[in-house]
């Protein structure tokens, strides 16, 4: 019976002396007009650079606006409509459900307006007449969309849609899946500033992520540290993307409902969601909120966190967190 005991452990005592040990691995690379770099734990090198760049460029070929014969590029040329694919049918649906819960704030129909000041594909040289931002205003509203059994219908030639709001967490999302696809469990994808976590590490320590805003001089700084296990950190500010007009910044972001860029206390917005593609869609929507009603915003919805920079009323920068954000945050 002893020698039968023995016997019987020796499988297990190979299979464990034999069991691989989890490492770290990382993928830089650069797409979307940014860098990018996954780092996660696995027992050997499961995921791929060609992986990785394959699903992004397969992501550009739907909704990119700088490359030619996109489907976004098809749409946005189109009289009326056309039929869309996975990917672009995934971020129209939230888009028209973030588009109703910010009352409009949210808006992918801003092309026209984004182009007009300046920060489109093509290269604008001076600010728009106001004549101009007035007729452009014509033309923006979801209002205008429809998207139902795979066909996204315009009811106005003009309506042009952007989605880079929203579709780099989309990205991030999609990368997170292609991970886990391999079996990768532990990792952080990040495209852009847009991150995805999945924890914790092999050590059982949590994944931390250094939240960025600007110092007191406009510079960007890391303000936090937050640890995190799961879920998705994006941030939308003002302090990077810019025009300068004499003394004035213009901001990249504009508001769909005036035709400007938006000139209010805040600088940056960082969320914390369940994914990336929903902190996306509401880092830009909160931005153009005033401070107090952003907060509670925030406050009043589930599964959503979020850390403001802004300008106080003497000008200095200040920030806060909601209550959520605060328990995340480990410095």
């Amino acid at each position: 019976m002893r020698y039968r005991f023995l016997l019987f452990l020796l499988p297990l005592i190979l299979a464990f002396s034999f069991k691989k040990e989890m490492r770290q691995y990382k993928i830089n690379g650069y797409a979307q007009g940014t860098d990018y770099a996954i780092m996660y734990y696995a027992t050997d090198s499961l995921a791929t650079k060609q992986g990785i760049d394959s699903l992004l460029n397969e992501i550009d070929l739907s909704m990119s606006l700088y490359k030619k014969g996109t489907l976004i590029n098809q749409f946005n040329t189109a009289e009326k409509e056309i039929r869309t694919d996975r990917m672009i049918n995934d971020v129209l649906k939230r888009s028209f459900e973030i588009n109703a819960d910010t009352k409009g704030i949210f808006d992918i129909t801003v092309a026209p307006l984004v182009q007009a000041w300046g920060f489109g594909p093509k290269e604008a040289k001076s600010e728009p007449d106001p004549a101009i931002i007035k007729s452009i205003l014509n033309c923006v509203g979801m209002k205008y969309l429809k998207l139902k059994d795979g066909l996204l219908t315009k009811s106005k030639p003009c309506v042009h849609i952007d989605l880079n709001g929203i579709a780099q967490g989309y990205s991030v999302d999609l990368i997170a899946a292609y991970l886990e696809q391999k079996g990768i469990k532990q990792y952080v994808a990040e495209l852009g500033g847009e991150i995805r976590i999945s924890g914790p590490k092999p050590n059982g320590e949590a994944m931390k992520i250094g939240i960025e805003g600007p110092d007191k001089d406009g510079t960007p700084v890391i303000r936090h540290i937050a640890a995190i296990n799961s879920g998705a950190i994006t941030t939308s500010g003002n302090y990077r993307k810019f025009h300068q007009s004499g003394k004035k910044k213009i901001s990249h972001l504009i508001d769909p409902k005036t035709g400007y860029p938006l000139d209010n206390e805040m600088i940056s917005v960082t969320v914390y969601a369940n994914d990336a593609i929903t902190a996306d869609g509401y880092d830009n929507a909160l931005m153009a909120m005033h401070l107090k009603d952003a907060i509670a915003f925030v406050e009043s919805r589930k599964n959503l966190e979020a850390y403001f920079v802004y300008h106080q009323k003497d000008g200095k920068v200040a920030d806060t967190l909601t209550t959520g954000f605060k328990k995340l945050i480990k410095h």
